[in-house]
């Protein structure tokens, strides 16, 4: 599949794309590809909710089965941005067709399923496997790994990492806020210190009172890296004021942060200020656009993706899954069981 699709690409067809899920997340990818992305074209959208794929596809073929489109000739390349429990079972049916997937975070709902993703599909499934942290991409972090690689502020000591959105899921608990929100510090901080995390611990103060009993809202964990360096990751679903991503690089000689981007300045009522994103769409709306861009890229080229790989979605499993051992324990000092 992938030398057709090279071959495709030479005489400038571009790269057919399914997309798996229309909900919000995958009918955001499917209008940035038609949009803003060179070479590609969705030729098909898949949801449980036929109408909602009908919407999302804007005149390609619509699915309500992810496996028909992933069997679809007219489908070249597979983006998976459906519920988190269905990702294993369409990573595996994409690679063993043969096509390019791209999969949303996480690989698998636990560390035990992903491992077992990267057994099914073997090397030459995970060649054509890409996951989608997006946060690699953003030119914020991008800038920050660079200033890092250069030792403008010399050897890093401490990483702070903070993580705020208006609110959460409904029913969201303790343990999806590590594995569908902190696992984004747990991708990039061994991606920008270029060093695995070991080993972590979590604590948390007072549960906020806008938030439900089942759900300890902020969070607070440590991450060591191999290298020795100390990060901190808060996370908090429920701050209401905005959605608000920081992260400060403290090295030997200086430190480094990010800056949140200005959306919208206001001035009213004798009053000054910025307006904060309502969610991760605007924030990361460069990071999403560059990264589809680098993945049809690489794939129309038959070159492998500078995306992140199964392995390292494994790995921040991994690291999710010692923050919840330690969550669960009181907050112990937990060991990560590297892939």
């Amino acid at each position: 599949m992938v030398d057709l699709i090279a071959a495709a690409a030479a005489v400038g067809q571009p790269l057919r794309v399914g997309v798996i899920g229309a909900g919000i997340m995958g009918a955001d990818h499917a209008n940035t590809l038609r949009r803003s992305v060179r070479g590609a074209e969705v030729t098909a959208v898949a949801d449980v909710d036929l109408d909602r794929a009908k919407a999302a596809a804007a005149g390609a073929t619509a699915y309500d089965d992810a496996f028909a489109l992933i069997a679809d000739p007219a489908v070249d390349a597979v983006l998976i941005a459906s519920h988190d429990s269905v990702h294993a079972a369409q990573v595996v049916a994409a690679a063993r067709a043969g096509k390019a997937v791209l999969c949303e975070k996480p690989l698998a709902p636990t560390l035990a399923e992903g491992r077992q993703v990267l057994r099914d599909i073997g090397a030459t499934g995970e060649a054509l496997l890409s996951l989608g942290f997006m946060r690699r991409f953003d030119p914020g972090y991008v800038q920050l790994q660079q200033a890092i690689d250069d030792g403008t502020v010399g050897a890093p000591v401490l990483v702070h990492n903070i993580s705020r959105g208006v609110s959460g899921a409904p029913n969201a608990t303790s343990e999806f806020s590590i594995t569908g929100s902190a696992i984004h510090e747990f991708d990039v901080v061994p991606w920008l210190l270029r060093s695995p995390v070991v080993e972590v611990s979590w604590t948390a103060p007072r549960r906020s009172s806008q938030v439900h009993e089942g759900l300890q809202d902020p969070q607070v964990i440590h991450l060591r890296t191999a290298d020795g360096v100390l990060s901190t990751c808060e996370t908090f679903l429920n701050a209401r004021y905005g959605y608000d991503i920081r992260c400060e690089v403290v090295g030997e000689t200086g430190a480094i942060s990010l800056t949140e981007p200005a959306r919208v300045r206001m001035d009213a009522g004798q009053r000054h200020g910025i307006g904060y994103a309502a969610d991760w769409r605007p924030r990361f709306a460069d990071a999403y656009r560059i990264e589809l861009q680098a993945w049809v890229d690489a794939v129309l080229a038959g070159a492998p993706t500078p995306l992140a790989t199964g392995r390292d979605g494994v790995a921040a499993s991994a690291v999710a899954e010692a923050v919840i051992t330690s969550m669960h324990e009181g907050g112990r000092l937990t060991k990560v069981e590297l892939p």
